[in-house]
């Protein structure tokens, strides 16, 4: 995909869905912590052809109510829309996917303007240590 054509999409083919993986995710993916996110990762085949899948999780006993919980997954959501770019282009360059698993472990609230600097942190932290161990 050319630079100047790049949609700053999220359709279903890369949110991440198979039980499996995310069981997989948990037991044997990396962990990369940067406040307020814990990234689990791991490079596998994933069943769409697209460089990574994702899921988001946001915790019940941290987020009583659903309204919150929802609105922080919409706006991490939102954030990694529109900066995950860089990620796919250099996976696509080294022809691997990545199946991913966003957990917010802040306790409090944040404004969009926050989580988006700490999405763009954690992203540029994960291609660098994806980097490393190539």
């Amino acid at each position: 995909m050319e630079p100047t054509t790049l949609r700053h999409t999220f359709p279903k083919e890369e949110r991440l869905c198979s039980r499996k993986l995310i069981d997989a995710l948990f037991g044997q993916g990396a962990v990369l912590a940067f406040f307020p996110f814990r990234l689990s990762w791991m490079y596998t085949a994933l069943p769409s052809d697209v460089p990574v899948q994702v899921v988001i999780g946001v915790s019940k006993r941290r987020f009583k109510h659903a309204v919150l919980r929802n609105r922080l997954k919409r706006l991490i959501r939102e954030a990694y829309r529109h900066h995950k770019h860089e990620l796919f282009a250099d996976l696509l360059k080294r022809d691997k996917q990545l199946a991913m698993m966003f957990i917010y472990t802040g306790k409090a609230d944040i404004s969009y303007v926050d989580l988006e600097l700490k999405m763009v942190e954690l992203l540029s932290r994960l291609k660098e240590h994806l980097a490393k161990i190539e």
